[in-house]
């Protein structure tokens, strides 16, 4: 049997954005979730960085361009916020670029845009 990266955070993240989905329900724009879910894990003394910004290298040279991850919680997990109809491929394709750009292992996709909170987790 495998373990599940990350199990016990991941259902703790999980909670929060249902509290914040049950709170807000579905109708508003990705950043009113970020702001809510900022007070929800400073309230529950989760570490995280907002936007973090991640460099992308190419055959040794810095690109211009960065990627910037809705969360980075504890270091340790990308948590990428949605407020579309459905989690499809292209949100996966960033979250792995994101894996890929930071270093970290498990990424979860959340999006607020459905009746009910839907979630992805990805791990590469």
């Amino acid at each position: 049997m495998t373990d599940i990266l990350y199990k016990d955070e991941s259902y703790k993240i999980i909670g929060l954005c249902m509290e914040v989905h049950k709170q807000l329900g579905i109708g508003f724009k990705e950043i009113v979730y970020k702001d809510a879910l900022e007070i929800e894990f400073r309230n529950a003394s989760i570490p995280f960085v907002r936007e973090k910004r991640f460099d992308i290298e190419y055959k040794g040279i810095i690109l211009p361009h960065k990627y910037y991850a809705d969360f980075v919680i504890d270091g340790k997990i990308i948590l990428e916020v949605k407020a579309a109809s459905l989690i499809v491929n292209n949100f996966v394709s960033q979250t792995i670029n994101y894996l890929k750009a930071s270093g970290v292992r498990l990424g979860i996709i959340v999006n607020f845009g459905e009746k009910s909170l839907t979630s992805k987790r990805i791990v590469f």
